[in-house]
């Protein structure tokens, strides 16, 4: 899994993490458009609600830069050239424009956390199963979608929400969350707990 994430308690002044920017005025993205390069630029320069997308990321990406160590901002630029090449590699799915939204609203969140652009809510302590390993979830209403920093010993990962019958669901990288009833079900890689909230 990789390794355990470090979530800065504070707001940035002046950037608002919760409203998409421009969204009154016909939307431009942060790049030119007469230059657009491939079949995803063009689209993002065709609709809208991807190009206030790609315009909030300009200004995500630079204030979650600003708070990272010194030592970790080479990695950072690296992983956003990765994110850049998969949105791009959106042209292979069916639906462009639903994969390049999800790719664009998954990477915000994700600086949003890393970066310290939110306050960081009250974690909920569990206990799973019949192990002392700690588990940990923190909840973000205000990401958009809704998201949750699960660490289960020393991993931790990212999920977001997801469509549930009942109850509420998030998904990460090999990790599903699901709590329904006062009880949560995760599957952590081959491993599933059932997990009651310390204290209830």
């Amino acid at each position: 899994m990789n390794k355990p994430l470090t979530f800065p308690v504070l707001l940035c002044a002046g950037l608002s993490v919760s409203a998409l920017p421009g969204a009154a005025l016909a939307a431009t993205p942060s790049f030119d458009c007469s230059q657009a390069s491939g079949t995803i630029e063009e689209l993002i320069c065709q609709e809208d609600d991807l190009a206030t997308l790609d315009r909030h990321m300009a200004e995500v990406f630079p204030a979650a830069m600003a708070n990272y160590p010194q030592s970790e901002q080479a990695t950072a630029k690296a992983m956003q050239r990765g994110w850049i090449k998969g949105r791009n590699d959106c042209w292979k799915a069916d639906d462009k424009k639903a994969c390049v939204e999800s790719e664009y609203k998954n990477r915000i969140v994700e600086l949003q956390i890393t970066g310290g652009l939110l306050e960081v809510p009250e974690p909920v302590a569990f206990k799973c199963n019949e192990t002392d390993k700690p588990f940990t979830a923190v909840f973000y209403s205000q990401t958009d979608p809704h998201s949750a920093v699960l660490t289960w010993g020393d991993d931790q990962v990212i999920a977001l929400i997801a469509p549930a019958a009942s109850g509420s669901k998030y998904t990460g990288r090999n990790v599903e969350y699901w709590e329904h009833q006062g009880e949560a079900r995760v599957t952590w890689l081959s491993e599933t707990l059932t997990c009651q909230p310390v204290g209830k």
